[in-house]
């Protein structure tokens, strides 16, 4: 299967203009008063595609973050609220892109839809508010974490450095998840990407072209940060597995995780004791603390005490202290 024309529309992207459409003042339930709702005409299907924004009032230069919606989420999905609340409270600011809506949606999945999507809100900051260019954020847990993996793989330089929590990596090894699991995600993928793995070959084509593994290895040199539950995948929706395949995909050939240690960390839902990480992250709450951390060239990863978690905080702290051109 040829997959060469995909990477077309990426580089299309980044010449297209950006339009806006009117910011408009409304309530969102969790959210800070000061978010506003906007929508962005996609420079890729002249769609409005509408996102929360956030920006302080300041003439400096300010740090951007992007936060990505989580699988079955959208735009105004309350669990993001601290992002907002963060940038607020340390003068960024923030974008929140719909990118196409719940993951369920044709469009959605990591298409090269949503990756413009990311891009155009990117793009649109830049043009209306005072962004540091060094200082460009990207957040997401689960769907989005799995949706901030694909657009730091296929769009690498645009990005400081990218916090992912508990994401998927592998569509087709996930849609055999959650057959396993009998979960409805299943069914979003179909919906999602046209099929099951197997019905045809546009429909694996899809399976390859929207799992971030196949691309991560195109944002080696952005700081990453991974991080999961040990017991994701037994009490939650993604095995940990998506993440230490991540973060082999992204290490040096001498630092990746055996397969073998793999295995026994996702069956098990332990880390072997000779892996297990000593001391205490005051970054990381009381009772979410790591049980395994490795680092290689640009890219860690923490398996941590719980399960299908996003760690808001501990993302957001990481990501402060990044930025572009300092020594790692």
């Amino acid at each position: 299967m040829n997959l060469s024309k995909y990477s077309t529309l990426i580089l299309f992207i980044f010449l297209a203009p950006i339009s806006q459409i009117k910011a408009q003042h409304e309530s969102f339930p969790a959210w800070i008063p000061e978010v506003d709702s906007i929508s962005i005409v996609s420079s890729v299907d002249g769609t409005a595609q509408p996102s929360l924004i956030f920006s302080p009032e300041t003439d400096k230069a300010v740090p951007l973050l992007v936060g990505l919606h989580t699988w079955s989420g959208n735009f105004k999905q309350p669990l993001d609220a601290p992002y907002a609340e963060w940038c607020k409270n340390n003068d960024w600011a923030f974008i929140h892109p719909n990118y196409r809506g719940p993951n369920s949606n044709p469009g959605s999945a990591g298409s090269d839809l949503v990756v413009a999507d990311v891009i155009d809100a990117v793009n649109y900051m830049k043009e209306y508010h005072a962004i540091d260019n060094s200082r460009i954020y990207l957040i997401g847990g689960s769907g989005g974490g799995y949706n901030a993996l694909q657009v730091v793989a296929k769009a690498p330089d645009i990005w400081t450095a990218v916090s992912v929590w508990v994401p998927i990596s592998d569509m087709k090894a996930w849609y055999y998840d959650n057959i396993k699991a009998g979960s409805h995600y299943a069914q979003d993928q179909i919906s999602a990407l046209g099929g099951a793995p197997g019905d045809n070959d546009v429909v694996d084509i899809q399976y390859i072209e929207r799992f971030p593994i196949y691309w991560l290895q195109n944002a080696t040199g952005v700081p990453i940060s991974i991080g999961a539950g040990i017991n994701d995948g037994h009490t939650g929706s993604v095995p940990i597995r998506h993440s230490l395949n991540a973060f082999n995909k992204l290490a040096n050939v001498n630092d990746r995780i055996p397969e073998e240690v793999i295995d026994f960390m996702v069956h098990e839902a332990m880390v072997p004791d000779s892996l297990s990480f000593s001391g205490q992250d005051p970054d990381y709450p009381a009772n979410k603390q790591p049980l395994f951390r490795r680092e290689s060239d640009n890219v860690t990863i923490t398996i941590f005490e719980g399960a299908h978690d996003i760690l808001f905080e501990t993302g957001l702290r990481w990501l402060s202290t990044q930025e572009k051109g300092q020594e790692r």
